[in-house]
């Protein structure tokens, strides 16, 4: 199984961005995806998570801001960022989980100018 991140780019202080993570085999179901980042700054940080039941999570710095969701039928789970920060710069990576398994696709590097 494999997860393709795509959706990165640069993009102003105040835009958008939206980001997706498709799995590669349609019918195999993570229990939760998330997304990550990274930057030159900061260890790995959680983003946002979102389980198979649609139940979401989010680190204090995004929330209300990011917007996680998933379309099961297309096996693919997105990161809408809205009003974006250059502290929001770095790569972002999706996982999945699936029982005590953890799938990480590469990274989409997402750059915030001021």
């Amino acid at each position: 199984v494999q997860l393709q991140a795509s959706g990165g780019g640069l993009v102003q202080a105040g835009g958008s961005l939206r980001l997706s993570c498709a799995v590669s085999r349609r019918f195999f179901v993570f229990n939760a995806m998330g997304w990550y980042r990274r930057s030159p700054e900061k260890e790995r940080e959680l983003v946002a998570t979102i389980t198979s039941g649609g139940s979401t999570n989010y680190a204090a710095s995004v929330k209300g801001r990011f917007t996680i969701s998933r379309d099961n039928a297309k096996n693919t789970v997105y990161l809408q960022m809205n009003s974006l920060k250059p502290e929001d710069t770095a790569v972002y990576y999706c996982n999945g989980d699936y029982g005590s398994a953890r799938y990480w696709g590469q990274g989409t590097l997402v750059t915030v100018s001021n």
